[in-house]
């Protein structure tokens, strides 16, 4: 098994605390409702969200994968951070054991928030992560966290 590591950040025009409320602690009602090709729906098998808890992703119209199932690791309300892995799911595409994501916000200079995105990919065997996959992966994140801060700005009263 190998660990692959990928790092990102994005900058929103959104504070932290309002970014996290909507994109981490209600995305998963907010998210199916604002971007539905993305997201068709999202239940939760064990848990209401809190570290431990297991929720199933369906995905939407379009999209090359059906479902993932995704466990909470951590939840940290005060500073903005939020763990998962997606532990079973065609998204793993029978390569990948899981893939964890660590999530942070933290104030911009500008008033906005940055948002630090650790991705580790847990490989079966000797299989070799593409980077272009990885960038695809990322790329279908970014549109949805954008489509948060879209909604945001659009709805100031929303959260």
């Amino acid at each position: 098994m190998g660990v692959f590591t990928y790092e990102s950040e994005v900058v929103a025009a959104i504070p932290p605390a309002k970014m996290f409320k909507a994109c981490i602690l209600d995305g998963d009602k907010l998210i199916p409702k604002i971007v539905p090709q993305a997201f068709k729906n999202v239940e939760y098998i064990e848990g209401n969200g809190e570290p431990g808890s297991i929720k199933k992703v369906t995905f939407g119209e379009g999209s090359q994968f059906n479902y993932m199932i995704e466990k909470v690791e951590a939840l940290d309300k005060d500073n903005f951070v939020y763990s998962y892995s997606v532990i079973e799911g065609d998204a793993l595409m029978k390569t990948l054991e899981k893939i964890t994501y660590e999530t942070k916000l933290e104030p911009s200079p500008a008033g906005g928030s940055i948002c630090k995105t650790t991705s580790k990919y847990y490989t079966i065997g000797d299989f070799e992560i593409k980077e272009e996959g990885i960038k695809a992966g990322k790329e279908k994140a970014l549109g949805i966290f954008k489509a948060v801060e879209a909604y945001l700005l659009a709805n100031p009263d929303a959260y």
